[in-house]
């Protein structure tokens, strides 16, 4: 099994940062890649940022020039560094791994964190 664990959200108000943080764990033999995806009210989840074990990054068109994405590979963690955030940042933030297991020996990408409120309001 894999463990997704996220943290760092919260309430900021417009124009201010947040950084998540998302740790995995498990029985884990390789991870491709890791991203962030977010689900507001009424909405589909959509990918916000995903980052591959090379470095390669993808963002959002509505988020680009202001997240950034990271990661530790040795670490198995990943964070998201959110700048000039706005109200329609609003949602629940989710963590995602594209994972190899010990028992999955191909590529899955349904492993997903329990989510994260980021909430951007006056």
């Amino acid at each position: 099994q894999v463990q997704l664990v996220e943290s760092g959200g919260g309430l900021v108000q417009p124009g201010g940062s947040l950084r998540l943080s998302c740790a995995a764990s498990g029985s884990i033999f390789s991870i491709y890649a890791m991203g962030w995806y977010r689900q507001a009210p009424g909405k589909q989840r959509e990918l916000v940022a995903a980052i591959t074990s090379g470095g390669s990054t993808n963002y959002a068109d509505s988020v680009k020039g202001r997240f950034t994405i990271s990661r530790d590979n040795a670490k198995n963690t990943v964070n998201l560094q959110m700048n000039s955030l706005k109200p329609e940042d609003t949602a629940v933030y989710y963590c995602n791994g594209v994972v190899v297991t010990t028992t999955r020996p191909t590529p899955q990408s349904d492993y997903w964190g329990q989510g994260t409120q980021v909430t951007v309001s006056s």
